[in-house]
């Protein structure tokens, strides 16, 4: 007798469901684990390297800190997690919100966007250090005063970055405001009020 020939059903070559794979998966972790054995992952080469670090000197809002911090750290997160000053937030977290926004000699940067070993030296200006004690800055007064917001998340952001657009001479007129103020985004659209705080400021100093 000769057998049947195979119909295409029977050379095809199953896949494995999802639910084989994950079961495989666990199965494999626990007997590793059983054994002793490491479980290797996609980064463990690269946690089991030692990340270069720098020692960064830094004067913010008039105190000077000296840390040893990884080469990767951000501004902003040498504020938060470093100095836990959580004031300046942490937004996009690629630069395109402003949230972020501090000044460093003056001058406004996006902490996300800054590596923390670029302000070694320098002196850096976070929205805890604007006021005087207990007494605000015309700037943040101005803000309460237009109601220039809502939620207030973005709040600091456009504060320090309305305090760069006055210390630049870029408050002179409604249109300067939001062409200097650009990149500070506010998801309420207080856009018009915020304008008018800086406004205000600009009249007082």
């Amino acid at each position: 007798m000769t057998s049947e020939p195979a119909t295409p059903r029977d050379t095809v070559r199953r896949r494995p469901t999802r639910r084989t794979v994950l079961a495989t998966s666990a199965a494999v972790g626990g007997a590793l684990a059983v054994a002793g054995l490491p479980q290797l992952t996609a980064g463990t080469a690269q946690a089991d390297e030692q990340a270069p670090t720098t020692e960064v000197t830094v004067t913010v809002n008039g105190t000077r800190h000296s840390l040893t911090v990884d080469n990767r750290t951000s501004l902003l997160d040498l504020l938060r997690e470093h100095l836990q000053l959580t004031g300046t937030k942490k937004g996009c977290d690629a630069g395109a919100c402003g949230a972020c926004t501090v000044l460093v000699d003056g001058r406004r940067v996006n902490g996300c966007l800054t590596l923390a070993v670029r302000v070694d030296g320098r002196e850096v200006t976070t929205i805890e250090g604007v006021a005087e004690g207990e007494r605000l800055h015309p700037l943040q007064q101005a803000f309460i005063d237009q109601d220039a917001f809502q939620c207030g998340y973005c709040t600091p952001g456009q504060i320090m970055s309305g305090l760069g657009c006055l210390g630049e001479g870029r408050a002179t007129s409604a249109d300067d405001i939001r062409e200097a103020m650009s990149g500070n985004i506010c998801r309420c659209g207080c856009y018009p009020k915020i304008v008018r705080a800086v406004e205000q400021a600009a009249r007082h100093s």
